[in-house]
This record gives structure tokens, sequence and C-alpha cells, in this order.
């Protein structure tokens, strides 16, 4: 989808190697900045109630292909949710941000914040970006990540965070608890329960890919959406980039399908036991948590490529039973939240080609109240019965080039996904993965 988030700590190396995204990717909040990190606190907030159903979009703080970035007042008037892209690292947990000469200065930035909060729009900081590996492996790092995070948002007038969690993250490691700590804390200090939003954006493998293996990356993020559960505003799962996944009745469902976007966001809200059934359950989240992640245009990611057509039809199917291809809900979830995209940006390029119709498909959806964080969560029993999947078997040897789809590097056949940037020992810790990059 987009450049890098947070490219974490890798089970197999001090720091993720991150697949540094291309152009092929992915209340207002107002105070004076304060020099103390420990005041950072908002004077006043107010909570701002989300439209029932979002179109989420990325405005990315840098030129790319699709152009230069232009500043935030100029944003089509479609977009609800405003996810600027990227705070970075600087190291030892400490993050900062500085607009692009594009969005203007800095004091236009942050009036254009407060514009955009004018016309009830949500606008948050999405943390990371191509430099944006963060180490959080000690209560140092966690301080420091939680103290310059906050001043960022009280500085320039943020909404909340988004967290877009991508390579390289693996189980067991004090990042992923002291992330969650971290976010507590953040919330506590800027926010409240009314007035702090909190999203997710981590691509598959690391969310449904639990299902059908779990370890590695398959499923690192689920620890993650579990420990914020309370805390999270909405999840939008990337469905692109990464070929398919084993879906909760043994079939892959493919990116770019109706099957794909409807059966992946039945995994959030259902729940799904990991590890081939023999493994945790994610216990699954209320409907208007949930939406689904899609690239805005051809140009604008390297596959999952969908149509208005595909994302109506899966927006329908979710929220009203109609519009959909084999995988449906046993009951539809008319509070289910909506799309997001990569990007705000890319779509201006294209003439609005995907803005323009998924917010009619949105606006065309039941306009049911709007669930809070303190309402009764909703947890539905699968539609289908768990199928347990036989255990892969790892071969002795990686498979020929000639095996490897014309992929040159880490290579999962089953999806025909490449995952660029891997080096050979990650590639070979999941044994259904085939190295494909020779020697190193």
């Amino acid at each position: 989808m987009r450049f890098d988030f947070f490219a974490l700590v890798s089970a197999l190396a001090a720091y993720a190697a991150s697949a540094a995204h291309t152009s092929k990717g992915l209340h207002p909040l107002h105070a004076a900045h304060s020099n103390a990190a420990s005041s950072t606190t908002l004077p006043s907030t107010r909570r701002r109630i989300l439209p029932p159903h979002t179109l989420v979009g990325y405005w990315h703080n840098f030129a790319n292909p699709s152009g230069r970035t232009f500043p935030l007042r100029d944003i089509s008037p479609d977009w609800d949710v405003i996810v600027v892209a990227f705070g970075t690292s600087v190291g030892g947990g400490r993050v900062t941000f500085q607009v692009d000469a594009e969005a203007g200065t800095e004091a236009e930035f942050i009036a254009d914040i407060a514009t955009l909060q004018g016309r009830n729009k949500t606008v948050v900081l999405s943390l990371g970006g191509q430099d944006g590996a963060v180490s959080l492996a000690n209560a140092v790092e966690t301080t420091a990540f939680v103290d310059t995070v906050s001043t960022l948002l009280v500085k320039f007038g943020f909404d909340g965070l988004d967290l877009d969690l991508e390579t390289g993250i693996s189980q067991n490691l004090p990042i992923v608890t002291n992330l969650i700590t971290a976010v507590k804390q953040i919330k506590q200090r800027v926010g409240s329960d009314d007035a702090f939003y909190l999203s997710m954006a981590p691509e598959h493998p690391y969310v449904q890919g639990g299902a059908g293996s779990y370890g590695s990356i398959w499923g690192a993020y689920l620890p993650i959406i579990d420990g914020l559960r309370d805390h999270l505003t909405q999840i939008h799962v990337q469905y692109y980039n990464n070929g398919g996944f084993v879906y909760t009745d043994g079939r892959m469902l493919q990116e770019g399908t109706v099957d794909c976007l409807v059966g992946g966001s039945l995994m959030l809200i259902n729940g799904f036991e990991t590890n081939y059934g023999n493994g945790w359950r994610f216990e699954g989240l209320r409907p208007d948590q949930v939406s689904f992640g899609v690239p805005s245009g051809a140009q604008a990611a390297g596959r999952g490529f969908v149509t208005p057509d595909t994302v109506r039809n899966a927006l329908t199917c979710l929220a009203q039973g109609v519009g959909c291809d084999t995988v449906r809900p046993s009951d539809p979830f008319p509070t289910f939240r909506g799309v997001m995209t990569w990007s705000i940006n890319w779509d201006k390029y294209d003439r609005f080609g995907f803005s323009r119709p998924a917010r009619a498909a949105l606006d065309g959806l039941p306009q049911v109240d709007h669930v809070g964080s303190s309402d009764k969560k909703v947890v539905k029993k699968p539609t289908a019965t768990f199928i347990p999947i036989a255990k892969p078997v790892a071969t002795a040897a990686p498979a020929q080039a000639k095996n490897c789809g014309g992929c040159d590097n880490c290579y999962f056949a089953p999806t025909f996904a490449c995952f660029s940037g891997w080096t050979k020992a990650q590639c070979r810790s999941v044994s259904t993965f085939t190295w494909c990059g020779g020697q190193d």
C-alpha cells in the first residue's frame, strides 16, 4: 500500500528488515505545544461522532508518482477520516513529524487540521514510514515514545493515532506488550474514551494469516488487536499486495474479490481459531470496529485492485446481506464501519475514480446510530465450521527458480505472494515459503 510503517523488530533480527512501500502501496484536539512531555495534555476535548459508515484515506506527506502532495484543506469532502502518513522515528523510541513544504507551513498545516475538524472530519497521525522503524525494547524507549507522540498529537491537534504495523512483526517480543502499554498511556494523557481515535491497518498475513498458521509473521498482529480492542475505533486490514489467505472453511480467498473483503471482515467480527484450529481463539470485534482496506486504483498497489462494483457489493453483503458471492454473513451487520484506501493522493491523481463511487456506496447503506465504545460487544458465531488443515511439511531444499512464479525473493506459491526485502533466513523460517533469491 504505502511506505512501510513502524517496521518493527523481527524474530530473526534486532530490527525488522522493512519491505518499504513505494508508490505502489499501500472533538478538535487543539492546544499550545508544551515543552514538558509530562504536560502534554489537552486543555479541552469534545466527543466527535463518526458517521455510521466511514470513508478512510491516507494522505501522504511526500511526493511520489501520483505527484507532489498538497494542503489538507484541498482534500475532497467525500473523506470522513484523513490519515496523515507518516510520523518518523529518530531512534530510542522517539517520533517526530515534519510538514512537507508543498502542504504549507507548519502553522498552515495546523490551521488546515482545524478547518477539516470544523467540517466534522477526523484527522489522525499514522506513525512510521520508510524510515519509521521503531524500537520499544524497554521502559526507557517506551516512555520516550509516549512523550514524543503525545507532544505531536497536542501540537498539531490530531484526533488520534493510526498504527500501521507491517513486515517484520513476530510474536513474544517486548515491543508488542510495550506498544499496547504505550498506546493506553498516550490515550490517557491526551484524550479520553470519547475523544481519542485509534485505528490499525495491518496487512492480512498478520491477521487472517493466523488461521492457517500461527508463528513468525502469521497472525502476529492478533495479540496487539486483542490487547487494544477496548480502545480501538476501527481496524482496516490491507487486502492487497499479498495474494490470498485461508478462510475458516479451508478455502483460499484471493485479493480483489468480494469474497476476500467479506470473508476477511467476517473473520474479524466472528472471531476464529488460530494455527489450523489447534491454537488460541481470537474473539470477534464489534461490526462498527471493522472496515476493509483496498487500493484506490491500479497504480496505487501492486495487486488486489478492486472495481467500484466489488466495493459496493462487499459493503451491501456485509451490511444488508445482498450482493454477496460465495461467502456471506449468517446475519447482516448494518453497523459495519466502511472502507479504507491508499490513498487520497492517488485518488486525486485518478480524478476521484475511487472516492466518489465509494462515497455513494457508503451513503446507500442503512444509516444506523453510531455504536460507541461503551456499548456491548457483538460476537457472532462463525458462519462455517472451521476445518483444520494439515500442517505444512517443510521441504528439504527450496524450489527451483521455475517454481517461483517470477518472484526473485521469498515466495508463497498458494497465493503467488512475493515478499521483497526478506533475507534467506527469514524466508526459511516459514516452512511453506520458498526462497527464490539465490545464495546470499
